[in-house]
Formats: C-alpha cells, structure tokens, sequence
C-alpha cells in the first residue's frame, strides 16, 4: 500500500526543462550518471506510444520465441524501466544492477535527458513513435488510471496539457523530432506504431535484421501471435494487473486499453481536431517525420 505520508497524485517535477513523475525526478541525477554497456539494447517511446508491446516482442527474440521463459518474471522486471522510481518498489537502477548482460532496457526520457553512454558505447536503440491523436487519447486514460500522475482533469484540460508539453515526459512534438533527428548519426532503428499494427511481422523481420539475429518464418508468426494485443491483454506478465492498485487502478481504465490506430475518432470533438492540427501543422514544420493517424 502507498505510505501515508506520500503525497496523493504529486505534481509533476521540471528537470532541464522537461517535466518528469515526482518520484522520477528524484533519481534523475542517478539515472544521469548510467553506464550502459555497449551490448545492452535500449528500447525508447514517448508514453503509451507501444512500449510494451516492443518490450514483449524484444524479450520474445532474445528468449528465442520461448513463451515458457517470458512466462516467468513480469515485462518491467525482464525489460527495466530505467528512469522508473516509486516508493515500496524496486527502482529501475536497482533492477538493472540484477540484470543479466545483454540488458534490454527501457526509456521515456528524450534525447536531450539520456544518458550519455548510450550514445557513447553506441548502443543499438529501438525507437517507437506513435500519431499524436492516438497517444494524447491513450496518455489521458493512463493518467487516470495510474496515481502517480497528477489529476489530469477533463479530456479538454489534458487535451491542451498535452499540445503545451505539460505532461510527463514533456511535449510529444520535441521526443518524436528529437530521436528523428539523431537516427543516422547512432544505431537507431526508427519503428512506428501504425506500422506494426498493419503488418506485425513484416516489423518484427525488420528488428530482427537490425539485431543481426537469424529469424525464421515460424519464429517471426509465433511472436506476432504472443505479442498481439489479444494474447497481452490476457497475459498477466505483461498487462500490469500485478502492480498494486494504489499505484495502478484498472477499474478506472485497464493498463492495455484498445491498442488500435485510429481511436483518436472517438474521443475528439470536431472544434478539438480542428485546433490539433493547427498546432500539429505549426510544431512539424521543416521536419521529414511524417505520421499516419490511422490505418
């Protein structure tokens, strides 16, 4: 249960600009100093943008497909959330120092607050970027499900929350560009969401050429299967149902909500469309990153 004296809901802390889970913040200066080892994997996604799908698919190919092996620990202990602190519950350092090498290792935080050795050791990176209507729509359920989040307040209030940068992890706008914009210069493999929900195995063939790894045609059909949002949803490893319900609320809203493209249509008022992609048009300008906002 959460200590009484931890504050209900804290508001969220400023580091370098980008404003970050309290308890986040306060292991930031830990997090920072990081050494990543240059055979680790980093998997990074603005939230709610399929890191845990990524995640599953990730330890699906280092376990070889064995579902009995990702069966045994829930997905934030076999992939740990680097940056991730809460009180009662093992920091994402902690986990990490436990970790076997190759780690897989996952991030919110943008370019500019990552780690330096990452980047330095040249780490391979995963990437995910999902359409801002989708991921605004999402973010706003989580954020009422998961207490750690301020009060995100009407779907209106979050709406222009989200299109300021004033939600955790910052603007969506300055994470996606931001990882865009570095992915030649690094081991970047840029994935969006709307392509693995169209052709799941064509993507996983992609990662799987990017890791190096042999893939055959029934390992690849076996993950696409495991990982799909029907097999996840059901499958307490990875639909987060294990965390205590003082942290994560799924009578509110379930941790894996819908995973589709396109549920954006459901949530937005023609007026709040109309003045997402205003803001969109302004804030993409001059980039080559270009996004579907459905399928």
């Amino acid at each position: 249960m959460k200590p009484e004296q931890e504050e209900a809901r804290p508001p969220l802390v400023s580091v370098k600009g980008t404003p970050l889970i309290k308890y986040f913040a306060e292991v930031y200066d830990e997090v920072e100093r990081f050494q990543a080892h240059p055979d680790d994997l980093l998997i990074s996604t603005y939230p709610k943008s399929g890191t845990t799908w990524i995640s599953e698919i990730m330890d699906m190919i280092y376990k070889e497909g064995s579902v009995e092996k990702c069966a045994l620990k829930p997905i934030y202990v076999r992939v740990p959330f680097l940056e991730f602190a809460l009180p009662c519950l093992p920091t994402g350092l902690e986990l990490l120092k436990e970790a076997p090498h190759p780690c897989l290792i996952k991030t919110h935080l943008p370019v500019h607050l990552l780690p330096k050795s990452f980047l330095e050791k040249n780490c391979k990176i995963i990437y995910v970027a999902r359409n801002a209507k989708d991921v605004a729509v999402s973010f706003y359920y989580f954020y009422k499900m998961a207490k750690l989040h301020p009060e995100p307040g009407t779907w209106e209030e979050f709406l222009e929350k989200f299109l300021d940068g004033n939600v955790s992890f910052g603007s969506w706008y300055d994470h996606v560009k931001g990882w865009w914009d570095i992915r030649e210069k690094y081991r970047i493999l840029y994935l969006f969401y709307e392509d693995m929900k169209e052709d799941p195995e064509q993507e996983i063939w992609k990662i799987m050429e990017f890791l190096e790894r042999p893939a055959d045609e029934n390992l690849v059909k076996k993950i696409a299967h495991h990982t799909s949002f029907k097999e996840m949803s059901q499958n307490p490893m990875a639909n987060y149902t294990g965390v205590p319900i003082s942290f994560m609320d799924h009578t509110i809203s379930p941790f894996m909500r819908k995973g589709v493209a396109g549920d954006w249509k459901n949530q937005f008022t023609v007026a709040q469309n109309e003045h997402f992609n205003e803001n969109y048009k302004m804030q993409m300008k001059g980039t080559t990153l270009q996004f579907r906002t459905d399928i």
